[in-house]
C-alpha cells in the first residue's frame, strides 16, 4: 500500500535543527509532489519576558521583519531544489499549540515536520519541548529531524 503526503508542514526557527529539518522537509515534498507550507511562529513568551526598560514598540517588528526574511530564505532554498508550490505565513503566539493545532488545522497538514530542540533535560522536563507538545497535539503525522 502506498502511502503519499498532499500538505506538507514545516517549522522552522533559524536553528540548525530547523534548518536539518527543512532539508528533509523538502526531499520529501519533493517525493510526495506535495504543498509545502513554511511557517515560523514569534514566540510571545521571548517578547514578555524582555525588562520592561529594555521593551520597545519596535521589538515585536523586528521580530516580524527577522520572520520573513528568514521564510524568504527558505523559500528561496527549496526553489533552487526544485519545490515551487510553497505558501510562507507567520504566526504570533506559542509555539506548542499553534502549530500542532491552529496551523495544521488551517492548512489541513497531513505531515508536520519540524527539528528536535537543543534543550537540556531540565528545561524539558520543567517546560517541555516545542516538539513534544507538537507530537501530543498533532492530529496528523509528526516527523521530528534530530542532528
Amino acid at each position: 500500500m502506498a502511502f503519499e503526503y498532499d500538505r506538507i508542514l514545516v517549522a522552522v526557527d533559524g536553528s540548525d535543527a530547523s534548518e536539518l529539518a527543512f532539508k528533509k522537509a523538502v526531499d520529501i515534498v519533493k517525493r510526495n509532489n506535495a504543498k509545502m507550507f513554511l511557517t515560523h511562529v514569534i514566540d510571545t513568551r521571548t517578547i514578555t519576558t524582555v525588562a520592561p526598560e529594555v521593551y520597545d514598540q519596535t521589538l515585536a517588528a523586528r521580530s516580524e521583519s527577522y520572520a520573513q526574511s528568514l521564510l524568504a530564505e527558505y523559500k528561496e532554498k527549496a526553489n533552487k531544489h526544485g519545490v515551487y508550490d510553497i505558501k510562507t505565513h507567520v504566526e504570533i503566539g506559542s509555539p506548542k499549540l499553534k502549530i500542532p493545532k491552529d496551523l495544521a488545522k488551517k492548512y489541513e497538514a497531513d505531515l508536520i515536520i519540524c527539528g528536535a530542540t537543543g534543550m537540556n533535560a531540565v528545561e524539558r522536563f520543567l517546560i517541555g519541548s516545542v516538539s513534544e507538545s507538537i507530537t501530543r497535539y498533532a492530529k496528523c503525522d509528526v516527523l521530528v529531524v534530530r542532528s
